[in-house]
C-alpha cells in the first residue's frame, strides 16, 4: 500500500495581489499525474487546503475538480483534515457527498472520537490501515477557561489537552489493530495526521505561517506521537521536514512557495509505502515538486540590484520579484530605477521595500515633546537622524526640502 502526504496548499492565496491560481492549476495537475505514476493507494492532506475560510469560487472548482480527477483513477482513498486557515463547516458540508467517491473529510472534532478514525481497505477489500484523522485543535475545544489563570497555566493545559487528544485516538486505532491482528493474523500500520506546530519546528520569514497563539503556546513536542504508530502525516509548516529528527514524523510543506521566503526552498511531497506482508517495512521517499513559478529575493545596495536584474533578464525566464533595498544612500526615485531596468523583460516587480523609508521615527529628547511643538524642519532632520543619513548627503536635501516646503506654503495662500 502506498501513501502520499501533501499538505498546506492554500487554495485562493495571492502573492501581493497577484493571483496565482495557473501555479495551483499546474501543481494539482502535476499531483494527479504523479498519483497515478507512483500508484498511489491513499492521498492524505493534512490541512489548509484552502488560504482562508471563505474561499473563492475558482478555488472551490480547483478543489473540486481535483477530486473528481482523483476519484476516477488508482487512487482508492483521499483523507482530508482542516487547518487553522479552513473552515471546518465548510470542509464537511459535501461531507456525505464526497464519500461516494472514497473522499473523507474531518473538519471538527468529534465529540466521539471514533469519527476520527478510518479504517481503509486495500485492493482486496480488508481492512488495510487505520488513520487517525485529527484536524486542527483549536484552543477552545481543548480546555476550558478558569478565573484566575496565568498565562503559563493555559500554555500547559492547551499542551495537555492536544497531546490528551492524540493519545485518545491513538489508543483506540491500536485496539482495532489488534483486534484485526487476532481475528485475521495480519499486521496493518497505523498512520496519524494533525495539523500543528511542533517544538522546534523550522519556519521562514514570510512563509504565511501565522502564529495564533503568544510565544511556545501549543509547541508541542514529538513525544506527544507514540511509538506504536508507523507515520504521522503534519500539516501547518511550510517547510518539508522531520520533526525530532525522527524519519516516521514528517511535515510535506507547502507544495508552492507561500513567500519570497521560500523562494529558495526545494518543495516536496512525501510516499510512504507499506508492503503486504504480515511484519512490514515502511519506505518513505521525498518526491521533489517541480518550480511552477519562479520566484526571486533580492537584496542589496542599488548596484547588486541592477547586476541581479540583468543576470536575471539574461535568462529570459518570467520571474516575479521581490527587491529589498539595503543600501546607506537615500535613493528616492527607486522605484523608477527599477522599472526602467525591467521595461521591456519577463520580469515583473511585485513589491520593493526601501529601507530608508521605512520604520522613519522621531527621536523625542523629551518624553512628553509632542509633535505639535516641532517645526516642520524639525520633523525632517529627525527622519534624516534616525535613518542615520551621512551628513554630507543631509546637506544636498537641505535645498530640496526647502523647495518642497516653499511649493506647500504657496499652494495653501492660493
Amino acid at each position: 500500500m502506498k501513501i502520499l502526504h501533501t499538505s498546506d496548499w492554500h487554495l485562493g492565496r495571492s502573492l501581493y495581489g497577484n493571483k496565482r491560481y495557473d501555479e495551483f492549476t499546474a501543481y494539482l495537475e502535476w499531483l494527479g499525474e504523479t498519483i497515478k505514476k507512483e500508484q498511489i493507494d491513499i492521498l492524505l492532506v493534512a490541512g489548509d487546503v484552502f488560504d482562508n475560510t471563505t474561499p473563492g469560487s475558482h478555488a472551490q472548482e480547483l478543489y473540486y475538480r481535483f477530486l473528481c480527477r482523483i476519484a476516477g483513477c488508482n487512487c482508492q482513498h483521499i483523507v482530508i483534515i482542516a487547518g487553522n486557515h479552513d473552515s471546518p463547516s465548510f470542509l464537511e458540508a459535501p461531507k456525505e457527498l464526497l464519500k461516494i467517491i472514497n473522499v473523507h473529510v474531518i473538519g471538527n472534532v468529534a465529540e466521539n472520537i471514533e469519527k476520527e478514525i478510518l479504517s481503509l481497505d486495500n485492493k482486496n477489500n480488508e481492512p488495510g490501515i487505520i488513520i487517525g484523522a485529527v484536524p486542527y485543535l483549536r484552543e477552545n475545544e481543548m480546555r476550558k477557561p478558569e478565573a484566575g489563570e496565568t498565562f503559563d497555566d493555559k500554555n500547559q493545559k492547551l499542551k495537555e489537552g492536544i497531546a490528551n487528544h492524540y493519545s485518545a485516538i491513538t489508543k483506540k486505532a491500536l485496539e482495532i489493530k489488534n483486534n484485526f491482528k487476532k481475528e485475521k493474523k495480519k499486521n496493518i500500520p497505523i498512520i496519524l495526521m494533525g495539523h500543528l506546530f511542533t517544538a522546534e519546528g523550522k519556519t521562514t520569514d514570510g512563509d504565511g505561517v501565522r502564529e495564533l497563539y503568544v510565544g511556545s503556546l501549543a509547541h508541542v513536542k514529538a513525544g506527544i506521537f507514540s511509538d506504536c504508530v508507523d507515520y504521522v502525516a503534519l500539516g501547518h509548516l511550510h517547510i518539508s521536514q522531520k520533526v525530532g529528527k525522527k524519519e516516521n514524523i514528517r511535515y510535506s510543506g507547502s507544495p508552492l512557495p507561500i513567500g519570497f521566503g521560500e523562494a529558495k526552498q526545494q518543495k516536496q511531497v512525501i510516499i510512504v509505502e507499506f508492503p503486504e506482508v504480515i511484519d512490514y517495512d515502511m519506505k518513505i521517499t521525498e518526491i521533489n515538486i517541480p518550480c511552477f513559478q519562479r520566484l526571486e529575493l533580492i537584496k542589496g545596495d542599488i548596484l547588486k540590484i541592477q547586476k541581479r536584474i540583468n543576470e536575471l533578464e539574461n535568462d529570459d525566464e518570467k520571474v516575479y520579484i521581490e527587491i529589498q533595498y539595503t543600501g546607506d544612500d537615500v535613493i528616492a526615485n527607486l522605484k523608477e530605477k527599477v522599472d526602467k531596468l525591467t521595461s521591456g523583460t519577463k520580469l515583473e516587480v511585485l513589491r520593493i521595500k526601501n529601507k530608508q523609508f521605512i520604520n522613519i521615527a522621531l527621536k523625542q529628547n523629551k518624553q512628553e515633546e509632542t509633535l505639535d511643538e516641532l517645526t516642520e524642519e524639525d520633523v525632517f532632520k529627525r527622519c534624516l537622524n534616525a535613518n542615520e543619513i551621512p551628513e554630507e548627503q543631509q546637506k544636498a536635501f537641505q535645498p530640496l526640502f526647502s523647495e518642497v516646503m516653499n511649493r506647500i506654503t504657496s499652494n495653501k495662500t492660493k
